[in-house]
């Protein structure tokens, strides 16, 4: 959540390089925004609510030629959304923007009140920059006031500090929260991650946790704890700029909803080609655990039953921010499952080194390369999916998917439960996977046409037996986060404990049946809710292009058939088209749903 750059460059536009980076970070999700820049004279700030469109427009009634700039998008926490909580901070010497959450704030606000300090927002940030302005005073060393403000800080910062005595200089520094440094021949950067800076700059340095960093417009210097130099690697990015726009489309989230076929089936190939899962050893582990959130989760829970029903391994999904309260459930015979788009989640990072900790065995599926879960777990499986700016997942999801295939497959491999003619037959289809999946992209008039059946109403239900019961979670929340639709999803055999009571006449059903086996139990409990007066919308596939649909859908929407493997992908996939269609009706902010982040650092 929120984002950050700082700037410092030999020339004078850090402030419209700034603003450029903020604009790549929208997609973290914000609801006001700030910067402060150093003019040749002084350092001047200023702040809106809102857009950065907001920001932009206060800014372009100024004269600015600023060399050195740090700016925020800020996701409300503490406070409400408003111009005095916006970020930057300012108390005594110290400018600050800061990601994260100082959890002792309360304590050293009393504390620093008591020495004098007055304050002015409702936020934590405030307080960590009296704080640090409070240990310059006693120090006079700017990196060591950044090392004692951070010893007695507890919780989760990616901090840019400028001091007013030095004011072309940023340093930073991290704890549970991303920042990278970004290197160019005009000048150098510090930022929440890539995105922000890939238009200038493609080399770029990791921040290890607890590590200080000097940036001036020409060197950047790395320091320990101890305050002695440490070096680190640059690296230079392998996507650019061009990944970072819709290239035509009308938002991300479409562009990134077709961008799938071909992700689904670069994991396929890569799978059987140069991937390596022989340092996982199923065999040794007494219980699975998988923890995720959001649409991670939702993954999960396919990837656990997959687990159970093909590689007869039982699982346990559990949300991320309840992990640590079962910690009693794990042992070194534990292996744990992270899945996290971003590689940054708070809840997920504690449930990783909490099973460390207790020596569990951790795997990662990670899209973000270099992130924190990617470099502290065990072994770290990558997605390779490429920037999602959209806030709500779409190729994130199923690519965790694909990923979670490709790994139940190897363990049935290693317990000799795949043979040889199955796994030929599974091969071929994965492999040849993109036509069918371009083949659900390609139905768009289907979709618009039931999201203009649905998108006025209040209410929504989805249903399914199996796998496709996980595939309605997932499908129920995209049409949630960016419709604000009121939707459920329910497992089918579950309705008539209760649930059924909810469906009126012309209620909204969205009902998946893709299994063989549970294929006509799953058309009984339709035809329940189509006693009601339920409006039915069907989803399955063409193995069952003889059954007449009308007798108990209003409308039906064919996805090819795959094993169960890979069979979530398209389904999903059509969901995610019915979604974004019914949210365009709407009028909503699709790529920017109101309230939400895209990368939740903070628990």
């Amino acid at each position: 959540m929120c984002g950050i750059i700082g700037y410092t460059t030999k020339r004078t536009d850090s402030v419209s390089v700034a603003l450029a980076g903020l604009k790549n970070l929208e997609y973290r999700g914000y609801d006001s925004s700030g910067i402060a820049f150093y003019d040749g004279k002084k350092l001047d700030m200023v702040k809106a609510k809102g857009k950065i469109s907001n920001l932009e427009e206060k800014l372009s009634q100024m004269d600015i030629a600023s060399s050195c700039a740090i700016a925020h998008t800020r996701w409300a926490t503490h406070g409400e959304p408003s111009e005095t909580n916006a970020h930057p901070h300012q108390v005594g010497k110290v400018t600050l923007v800061h990601n994260g959450i100082i959890e002792n704030y309360a304590s050293l606000k009393e504390e620093l009140i008591a020495k004098g300090y007055e304050f002015k927002s409702q936020t934590d940030t405030e307080v960590a920059t009296a704080y640090i302005d409070y240990c310059y005073s006693l120090c006079n060393n700017k990196l060591q006031a950044l090392v004692d403000a951070c010893k007695g800080i507890r919780g989760s910062y990616a901090f840019n500090v400028i001091y007013e005595d030095e004011p072309t200089t940023i340093y930073a520094t991290r704890k549970d929260s991303p920042l990278v440094i970004g290197y160019s021949h005009e000048g150098n950067f510090a930022a929440s991650d890539i995105s922000a800076i890939l238009s200038y700059t493609n080399k770029y340095s990791l921040i290890d946790e607890n590590e200080f960093v000097k940036i001036t417009s020409s060197i950047v210097t790395f320091y320990n704890e101890d305050l002695t130099e440490t070096s680190n690697e640059i690296k230079t990015a392998t996507w650019d700029a061009a990944q970072y726009q819709k290239n035509g489309y009308d938002h991300f989230m479409l562009k990134e909803i077709y961008e799938q076929p071909k992700v689904i089936q670069d994991i396929f190939n890569r799978y059987y080609s140069d991937c390596d899962y022989s340092d996982i050893h199923f065999e040794n582990f007494d219980n699975i655990h998988i923890v995720a959130c959001g649409s991670a989760m939702h993954a999960s829970l396919v990837g656990k039953y997959l687990l159970q029903t093909y590689a007869k391994i039982p699982a346990m999904v559990e949300i991320a921010s309840e992990y640590r309260y079962a910690e009693e459930l794990i042992t070194p015979k534990t292996l744990l499952i992270v899945v996290s788009q971003s590689g940054e989640t708070a809840d997920t990072l504690a449930a990783l080194r909490l099973a460390k900790e207790k020596g569990a065995y951790v795997v990662g599926i990670v899209n973000a390369v270099g992130s924190t879960i990617s470099r502290e777990v065990n072994k770290c499986i990558y997605t390779y999916a490429g920037p999602e700016i959209a806030v709500a997942t779409t190729k994130g999801y199923t690519s965790q998917v694909a990923v979670f295939s490709t790994l139940v497959l190897n363990a049935m491999k290693q317990k000799g439960l795949l043979d040889e003619t199955q796994e030929a037959e599974i091969k071929d289809e994965l492999l040849n996977i993109k036509p069918k999946l371009e083949q659900v992209i390609s139905q768009r008039d289907t979709y618009l046409d039931i999201a203009k059946d649905i998108y006025s109403h209040k209410d929504l239900f989805f249903i399914g037996r199996g796998i496709d019961s996980t595939v309605c979670m997932e499908g129920s929340l995209k049409l949630k986060e960016i419709s604000y639709m009121h939707s459920e999803s329910y497992s089918a055999g579950e309705l008539k404990h209760g649930t059924i009571s909810l469906i009126e006449e012309g209620t909204p059903v969205i009902s998946i049946a893709t299994n063989e086996n549970l294929f006509e139990k799953t058309v009984s409990n339709i035809k329940e809710t189509k006693a009601r007066g339920s409006y039915t919308i069907f989803v399955t596939t063409d193995a069952h292009d003889a059954v007449d649909f009308r007798e108990f859908a209003d409308k039906t929407v064919i996805v090819p058939k795959t094993s169960e493997f890979s069979q979530a992908i398209p389904v999903v996939m059509a969901l995610q088209l019915i979604a974004y269609e019914t949210a365009k009706l709407r009028g909503c902010d699709i790529d920017k749903p109101r309230n939400l982040a895209k990368s939740v650092t903070v628990e």
